[in-house]
C-alpha cells in the first residue's frame, strides 16, 4: 500500500436528508456570480465613505505639511540656507505628488478603472528643476520629496 501525504477520502454512505446536501443550487450560484460581477454594484460608494476619504486626505496633507515645516526649520538651523531651500522645494513637490495621487485614487471606480500616471511627472520635474538651478541641491530635494512617507507613518500610528 503506497504512503499518501493526506488521508484518503471516504464517500458518505448516507447523504443528508433534504436533497441538496447543503450545496447551493445552480440558480443560486448563477445569481451570486452575477451580483459579484456587476460593476455597478461594486462601484456604488456611500457618501459616508467619500467623506471619510476626504478627511483622510486632509489629515495626510496636513501631517505632511507639519513634518515638512519641522524638517525645514531644523535643517535651516543646522545647515545652510541652500540645503533648507532644497528641502523645502522637495517637500512642496512631495505634497503636490501626494495630492495628485489622492485625487487619482479618489476617482478610481467612479469613472476611472486605473490610477492615473500624471503624478509620476512630479519627481521627474523635481530632478530636472534641481539639476538646472545651481542654488538647489539634489539630495536634500529628494529627501524633502520623501517627507510624505514619515507623515503617512505618523498618521497611521495616530489613527490606531
Amino acid at each position: 500500500m503506497p504512503l499518501l501525504a493526506s488521508p484518503q477520502l471516504q464517500p458518505e454512505i448516507d447523504p443528508p436528508k433534504g436533497g441538496a446536501g447543503g450545496l447551493e443550487t445552480a440558480a443560486e450560484v448563477r445569481q451570486n456570480t452575477e451580483n459579484s460581477m456587476d460593476p455597478e454594484s461594486s462601484a456604488e460608494v456611500s457618501p459616508v465613505s467619500d467623506d471619510e476619504y476626504a478627511q483622510l486626505q486632509r489629515r495626510l496633507i496636513l501631517a505632511t505639511l507639519a513634518v515638512s515645516a519641522f524638517a525645514v526649520a531644523i535643517t535651516a538651523l543646522v545647515f545652510d540656507f541652500h540645503i533648507a531651500s532644497s528641502l523645502l522645494v522637495g517637500a512642496i513637490c512631495g505634497v503636490l505628488y501626494l495630492r495628485l495621487l489622492a485625487r487619482s485614487v479618489g476617482k478610481l471606480g467612479k469613472g476611472s478603472k486605473s490610477v492615473s500616471k500624471i503624478q509620476l511627472l512630479v519627481p521627474v520635474l523635481l530632478v530636472l528643476v534641481v539639476s538646472r538651478l545651481p542654488q538647489l541641491e539634489l539630495l536634500p530635494a529628494l529627501l524633502g520629496f520623501m517627507l510624505y512617507k514619515p507623515a503617512m507613518i505618523l498618521q497611521v500610528l495616530f489613527d490606531s
